[in-house]
């Protein structure tokens, strides 16, 4: 009955329909078929629902939606210029810059790319970069969002598999500085290469500071979380209420205030990015309690650890797994539905549950870069105003800085677990 569950979910989805309905439907067969309560759905899915972890997803949301209404992104992205504009690569160093600084306050790979993304591409085509390897590089430092603290993909995952967030968070920093760094040995390769702009002279200490002051209420925002939750201050759900009201209060005391319309743009527009992830996790929770129900974690571990043993052998098969998952399915569905097969057999097997939680997200940001599903290709194909395919083949170089990063995190388990055992 599993199998044909999954095959059903698998054909349905082929067919296009939208990945709420695939999971949704088989669950919905199931378990009138099986003879259990109607009333079984409506309990099933609010009970995912009820999770104090997954308070922080909408918070940040909001908190990232705030920002490029009250203008902050840009004062992150004229600091990142000042800093990194003369840097072979120009521009395209700023926009490496910039993913970090902002991805310490949005959490999210899109929303760096709907928001300071659109930025970042209307300045390097303004300076002479072309718009597709502009789209390339805004996605490819997208993804050090979701692994850099705070990171909405992560606490969804510490709130599946009943990992530590904050062991998470913390766990992500090492690796997201190592892909940054990476990448900007690339852009520098490729600026070299290709003879791409950048600024004609380095900074004066002037300039630079007129640019850092502005910046800096949002650039202390991730040591205040970091910070925070390390003194057990408060947890990674009030993390995010805290955000929002330093966001504020910087916004009001620094940056001139908010006007109404914005606000409420922000709350609109948090409110209909929140409903399409909890709708996700809600349905797949019902898929889970069917897969549960029909011992498929159970069969899945059993068949896993008789492949082998060996947690590195066994962490280089999910990463091909992982990686042809993200493929198809948005990274919160696979979460849901991959995490809870995939952790319990590695676990078993000595692989240690944090560095686990980092390579599953990273493996799962790569596929906002991979098509058929390739949700960032989408987004920066749009804001680009370019065809999908010349966003990817100007993606292509920033493949490698990716795959040698998720290997170097997968093979040296030190680099994601050395900051967490420190700070505990």
């Amino acid at each position: 009955m599993a199998i044909t569950i999954i095959l059903a979910f698998m054909a349905l989805f082929i067919l296009g329909t939208p990945v709420v309905v695939a999971i949704a439907v088989p669950a919905l067969i199931y378990v009138l078929a099986s003879g259990f309560p109607i009333e079984l759905l409506a309990q099933r899915m609010t009970y995912a629902l009820d999770s104090f972890p997954l308070v922080a997803v909408p918070v940040f949301i909001f908190v990232g939606s705030l920002m490029n209404q009250a203008g902050i992104t840009s004062h992150i992205y004229k600091f990142a210029h000042t800093l990194g504009g003369r840097v072979p690569g120009g521009l395209a160093q700023v926009n490496v810059i910039g993913s970090l600084v902002f991805s310490g306050t949005s959490g999210a790979a899109l929303a760096d790319i709907g928001g300071l993304g659109r930025i970042e591409i209307r300045a390097m085509t303004r300076a002479g970069f072309s718009r597709a390897y502009s789209a390339a590089i805004t996605g490819a430092s997208a993804v050090v969002g979701p692994i850099f603290p705070p990171s909405i993909p992560l606490i969804i995952y510490g709130s599946a598999t009943s990992v530590s967030i904050v062991q998470l968070l913390i766990g992500g920093v090492m690796p997201a500085l190592l892909y940054t760094a990476l990448l900007m040995i690339t852009v520098a390769w490729l600026a070299r290469r290709h003879n791409h702009p950048r600024s004609k002279r380095w900074p004066t200490i002037k300039e630079l500071w007129s640019t850092f002051v502005p910046a800096l209420p949002a650039l202390i925002t991730p040591l205040l979380l970091v910070g925070g939750m390390l003194q057990g201050l408060f947890t990674p759900t009030e993390a995010a209420s805290i955000t929002v009201a330093y966001i504020l209060l910087i916004t009001v005391v620094f940056y001139g205030g908010i006007t109404w319309q914005r606000m409420r743009f922000a709350l609109f527009d948090t409110v209909k990015t929140t409903s399409a992830v909890l709708i996700i996790v809600s349905v797949a929770a019902l898929f889970g309690w069917v897969m549960a129900v029909e011992q498929l974690p159970q069969m899945f571990t059993r068949s896993l650890l008789s492949v082998s043993t060996d947690p590195l052998m066994l962490l280089l098969v999910v990463n091909v797994l992982l990686l042809i998952v993200g493929m198809f399915l948005d990274s919160t569905t696979a979460t849901l539905l991959v995490a809870p097969l995939v952790s319990a057999p590695l676990v078993l097997a000595g692989v240690d549950p944090v560095h686990l939680g980092i390579i599953f997200v990273f493996n799962l940001m790569i596929g906002l870069l991979t098509p058929p599903l390739g949700l960032a290709l989408f987004l920066l194909s749009d804001i680009a105003k370019v065809s999908m395919w010349s966003v990817l083949r100007a993606t292509i170089p920033f493949y490698l800085p990716l795959f040698f990063s998720l290997l170097i995190i997968t093979v040296w388990p030190e680099l994601t677990l050395w900051l967490p055992k420190l700070l505990r």
